[in-house]
């Protein structure tokens, strides 16, 4: 058993086919980019000026081109950012009898 993480990973269809279960956990857009801008700002040390521009020039349109159609290649979507305590628990039991 392989657990991959990853924002792109289903964008391959190669690497798609090598995957028993994938699962897309799915965070709301507001919640995503108040994570970048904290992010980027506390750690990296960036302007909030220089990472809006980022998001409007790059992030955005590759989350739209990439990460979002890939959803529709995963066995299970985890709505509310992995908050979803059943859905997690779900996925955590499936783990749990692929491992006994």
């Amino acid at each position: 058993m392989v657990i991959v993480e990853g924002i792109l990973i289903f964008a391959e269809p190669a690497l798609r086919e090598r995957f028993d279960v994938k699962v897309f956990v799915d965070t709301p857009p507001d919640i995503r980019l108040l994570r970048r801008v904290r992010r980027d700002m506390e750690r990296r040390g960036r302007q909030f000026e220089d990472i809006r521009r980022q998001y409007l020039k790059t992030v955005r349109p590759m989350h739209e081109a990439f990460v979002e159609p890939s959803r529709r290649y995963a066995d299970v979507i985890i709505p509310e950012g992995g908050n979803n305590r059943v859905a997690v628990e779900m996925v955590v039991e499936r783990l749990r009898k692929a491992l006994r």
